[in-house]
Parts: structure tokens; sequence; C-alpha cells
């Protein structure tokens, strides 16, 4: 009796991608592994045949002799909230796992925002079963920069961390040079009464913030009032209640710099039901330009965050980073979007 069963088709393998380019094993083995010392067309060529073989990297084998796990870690180290609450946060996410992608690299999503957490990805992290983390935090003296420290593991934070031993790679944004700018432009339209929604005291983009709007107040002669003053966590709901508290206060501001855009999407509820209008009694302006800036009524005014610059950055910088290089910071600069909201 014959057997009719279709037989299954073999995978691809790198010898097959290597005969089908005409090029060595060895030539196919650089340029998965970042195309170093290949020529243009040796790459060309094993590229074309990756995709027309529909070659897949055995990334076990892979890690068995590189010694490398293949794969990179986004520690979040905030509360699981957080995550599905900030948009930029999202933002973020998205643009280092396309930037990880071009090196054909996956992504691995940590939350380790409790005690409880931090304890159960210690082992994990020390074994070293990611190569590196790209570490997002809104708060200084998080313990997770110690704990990778002392892994000996990559690592790069979104953000300047401050109070850490030793030197720590980060990217960031420009956060005191951007509310300059946003105070700027908010005394430049008349503005003079100017309250400032600011971000946690122990976190670093929300203390830059609130220099830079003390620090364009003394430029233009205007005595800084710690009643213009209140601070929140980054949420719509912080923003709300900051912005009751302010109009309440001091009724008759005449303009609020807000930290980020979601906590003055609170605040235009909060103007909009003491019966005022935007920017007509009060004009707002933000930081980040996310998504939010432009859903709400009037959209905003707002510093723009260069997030696809941020994510590019700490991807070069980690992958230099598992290489063997240094640390190193980079600060980008931001730009002011004028909406109807200032």
């Amino acid at each position: 009796m014959t057997d009719t069963a279709p037989r299954q088709k073999r995978p691809p393998t790198i010898h097959d991608v290597a005969a089908h380019a005409g090029v060595s094993r060895g030539t196919v083995s650089r340029v998965l592994q970042g195309g170093h010392n290949v020529s243009p067309a040796s790459h060309q060529a094993v590229d074309a045949a990756i995709r027309k073989l529909g070659y897949v990297v055995n990334r076990a084998a892979r890690s068995l002799v590189t010694r490398r796990a293949g794969s990179v870690a986004f520690l979040l180290s905030e509360t699981h909230e957080r995550l599905f609450q900030d948009p930029n946060l999202a933002t973020l996410l998205r643009g280092c796992t396309t930037a990880l992608a071009a090196h054909d690299i996956p992504l691995v999503l940590i939350a380790a925002g409790t005690e409880a957490e931090r304890r159960r990805i210690a082992p994990y992290l020390a074994a070293h079963q990611v190569d590196g983390v790209l570490l997002f935090t809104s708060h200084r003296g998080t313990p997770m920069i110690e704990l990778l420290q002392q892994a000996e593991l990559p690592f790069v934070c979104c953000g300047k961390p401050h109070d850490q031993a030793g030197a720590v790679s980060y990217v960031v944004a420009d956060d005191r040079e951007g509310a300059r700018t946003m105070m700027r432009h908010l005394i430049d339209s008349g503005r003079r009464r100017i309250a400032t929604i600011a971000g946690p005291a122990d976190g670093p983009g929300g203390l830059e913030r609130l220099h830079g709007y003390r620090e364009m107040l003394a430029e233009h002669g205007i005595r800084y009032n710690k009643s213009l003053v209140a601070t929140g966590d980054y949420s719509r709901a912080s923003g709300e209640s900051c912005m009751r508290e302010l109009l309440a206060r001091v009724p008759d501001l005449d303009a609020v710099f807000v930290a980020s855009d979601l906590m003055a999407e609170g605040a235009l509820s909060a103007i909009e039901r003491a019966g005022l209008s935007v920017p007509g009694d009060i004009a707002v302006g933000s930081f980040d330009d996310s998504p939010v800036a432009t859903a709400t009524n009037p959209p905003l005014t707002t510093m723009r965050q260069p997030w696809q610059r941020i994510s590019d950055m700490m991807v070069r910088q980690l992958l230099a980073q598992i290489e063997g290089d240094g640390p190193a910071s980079v600060i980008l600069p931001t730009e002011l979007v004028v909406r109807e909201s200032a």
C-alpha cells in the first residue's frame, strides 16, 4: 500500500540561505548579527534569500553561540494603570518596539510598580534573561536602577535620573527649556497672573518644568507666588482637582501652564465648570503634544516632545551598550505647537 500523505516541508536553514545567496554561511551569520564587515551587495543578496525562502532565525541556537538572550525588556517602574492611562507611555512603547524590530529584536514588557513585582523580576534580570532594559519611571530614586547596576545589565532611562551612584544612560526632552518657551508664549500674549500645575515633586520632568516656569517669571519681572502653584500626578483627575484648587485661591488668574496634556484636559474641565472660557478668561498651555492635545475643546497649545526620536535614541544607546559601549546621555529639544487654548 502506497503512502500518499504529503510530506511536511522542511524549514529553510542558514545553509539554504547561504546557497541561495551565493555566499558563505559566515556571511549570512554576520548579516543576521548586524551586517558588520559585509559588502552591500552580499547584504542585499542575503536579505533577498531570507525573504524568498521564508527563513526564520532559530533564536535558541543563536543564544547558545552568542550567549545572548536575543531580546530586550521595556521595564515600567510604575503601576499597571499608568500603562493604560498615559498616552505618552503607549507612544514610547510603540516607538521602541518599532526601533527594535528594525534589528529583529523582540521587546518584552515588564511591570514593576510594586515591591512584590520587583522581587519577582529581580532573579529574571539577574540571570540576564534579556540583553538589556529600557527603563521608564516618573519618580526619582527608583530601586530598579540599583538592581540593574548590581545585575550588570545594560539599561537606558527615559528621563534624567537623580541621586544615582555612577554614570547612567538616559534620553530626555529638554523639560526646562520647553517650560521656558511655553511661559514666554503666555507672557508675550499679555498674561501676567500665570499659575502652574506641576508634575510630581519626585519626578525629574516635573521639577525641571517648574524651574523653567519660575525662571521666566523672574526674567520678566513677575513675582513668584506659591499660591499660584499646585502639584498633580500627571493624571486627568489631578489636573481637574488642581485647577479647582487654583481657582479657589486665585480667582483672577489669567493663564495656567500645565505640566502634561492629560492634566491639562482635567484643567479645562474645571475651568468650564467654573463658568469661565478658554482662552478668553484663562489661557491654557501644556506639555507633551500627545493625542489628548487635539481631542480637547479647545485644542491645546502645548510643547511637543519628540517621542519618536526619544524611542530611537534609547534603542540606539542600549544596543551600543550591549556591544560594549559605556553610558551616554542625550537631551532633545521640544517644539511649541500653538493651538486655540493659548
